[in-house]
């Protein structure tokens, strides 16, 4: 009841809470069905309870937040209910259709009691953004993009999105491993980890889709690749952002995310994609058996032929070896004949050119003896003419060059004496002079000559202070301290 303070009516709070759990449980008698977005289930595994946070947005703000109940047993019932229809747990971040009660209590406030949940509902939901993606790729002419880039003829460069301990991955690596020991196909695989499920998967996914483009020179193709996993585990691979990062991509994108029966938007765009990880890797070594097998057909049907061609050429070879000996052979033949009778003709013509050269020689020979003998003869007379004639001359010019002879030989003798005499002078005087320039006579006219390491000094740019330097006198010598210097241009 209300209390009378200083005039008026007070209600308690509990009175208050009272009052308005009365009015709410009058006015909402029965159960009715709510759609909201679980943002965190608060699942108490001890209890077996759940304190759902119900939300709902409008263009990503909150526009309405409830608490909720979910008791033990009837999780139990509706979580067995979502694997069976879902392939997966109820759980955060899902869109549901519930239906509720209003419960009121005056400890606990005002909260939502839940009773049952939709899973067709929620798998509706994820219909509607999978479908309402494909239809913004299709409208910006991006469905088929990735599709239409050329695959690799031998994909050998693999980059790999996907968790490091993900079975999916470890499948996926196995199996090329297994290739590579079987049929000696060889891969270079590397892996860019990303989240692949949840609220964070796309950003992730996108993140390393980004860094793979800075590198994709090194690269052939592009691998998503992850274990199991019901629809609302894929529901990340519906949305707009990553598949139009993966049609837009420059490589393959190549897809392997799960056991689902219902293809995602990835699925549909990526150039390649296969149910599991292990088929996807199967996929590509098929890929190299395409090639292999046809190329080892042709090698086995082409070593026959090849030999038989070897063969027949090997024989028409040595076919056109034997024809090539025999032309040449008789081809030299005939011009080791004509060669031959070639010698002996030159042979015979030279004999007899030679022979005729001998025969003019000797006449040659004959005719020059004659002529030198008459020409000798000749010469013979005239020179007696000369010598006679020279003989007369010879006298009186031998006179004359006598007495010439004679004067000269007194002119040279007189200016030998002379040049002699002034030598000689010159001679004196010079020895004078070096006999006045003799140290020990510039030493006794009172100089003296300083020495610095046994060499005389001419001035003091090589002496420094403390330096022992000698002074030789006429008569003894002094050995000295150098203390200072000074130059004439500092006196």
């Amino acid at each position: 009841m209300p209390e009378d303070i200083g005039g008026r009516k007070v209600f308690s709070l509990f009175e208050v809470a009272a009052s308005i759990q009365r009015t709410l449980e009058g006015r909402y008698k029965q159960s009715f069905w709510v759609r909201a977005e679980m943002n965190k289930l608060n699942h108490y595994k001890h209890s077996g309870h759940c304190y759902p946070e119900l939300v709902e947005r409008v263009d990503g703000k909150i526009v309405a937040q409830f608490r909720s109940v979910l008791w033990g047993t009837d999780y139990q019932r509706i979580d067995d209910l979502f694997r069976k229809v879902l392939n997966e747990p109820l759980k955060d971040g899902i869109k549901v259709l519930m239906e509720a009660s209003i419960r009121f209590h005056p400890e606990y406030g005002l909260s939502l009691t839940i009773l049952d949940i939709d899973p067709q509902y929620t798998l509706g939901d994820l219909e509607r953004e999978k479908q309402e993606t494909l239809r913004r790729l299709k409208a910006e002419a991006l469905y088929h993009a990735n599709k239409r880039l050329t695959f690799p003829r031998l994909p050998q460069r693999i980059a790999i999105i996907s968790v490091e301990t993900s079975k999916g991955y470890a499948d996926f690596t196995k199996v090329l491993e297994a290739a590579r020991r079987s049929w000696g196909y060889r891969f270079f695989h590397f892996l860019f980890p990303s989240l692949l499920q949840g609220d964070d998967a796309v950003k992730s996914i996108v993140g390393q889709l980004r860094r793979i483009r800075m590198v994709m020179h090194h690269f052939d193709v592009v691998a998503i690749v992850r274990g199991g996993g019901g629809d609302i585990g894929l529901a990340c691979y519906n949305q707009y952002e990553l598949a139009r990062e993966i049609a837009e991509f420059p490589l393959p994108v190549l897809s392997g995310i799960g056991h689902a029966t219902n293809e995602t938007v990835v699925e549909m765009i990526a150039h390649l994609n296969a149910i599991t990880p292990t088929k996807l890797a199967e996929e590509l070594i098929q890929r190299f058996h395409n090639f292999s097998v046809p190329v080892r057909e042709a090698q086995d049907k082409l070593g026959p032929l090849v030999n038989a061609m070897l063969t027949e050429e090997k024989i028409s070879f040595q076919s056109e070896i034997k024809l090539f000996r025999s032309v040449v052979g008789k081809h030299l033949l005939a011009r080791g004949a004509s060669l031959q009778h070639c010698a002996r003709s030159l042979v015979h013509k030279c004999r007899m050119g030679m022979q005729q050269e001998r025969q003019q020689l000797d006449v040659n020979r004959q005719g020059l003896r004659v002529a030198s003998q008459m020409l000798f003869s000749l010469r013979r007379q005239v020179l007696s003419r000369h010598a006679e004639g020279l003989r007369k001359d010879a006298g009186s010019r031998l006179r004359q060059e006598a007495l010439h002879q004679q004067g000269l030989e007194r002119r040279l003798t007189l200016v030998a004496k002379a040049s002699f005499r002034n030598q000689q002078k010159e001679l004196m005087a010079a020895e004078k002079l070096v006999q006045s320039m003799h140290p020990e006579n510039v030493l006794r006219r009172g100089y003296s000559i300083t020495l610095l390491d046994g060499r005389a000094l001419t001035s003091d740019q090589k002496v420094r202070t403390g330096d022992m330097v000698e002074t030789m006198l006429y008569q003894g010598r002094i050995v000295s301290r150098v203390s200072t210097t000074s130059t004439k241009n500092q006196e």
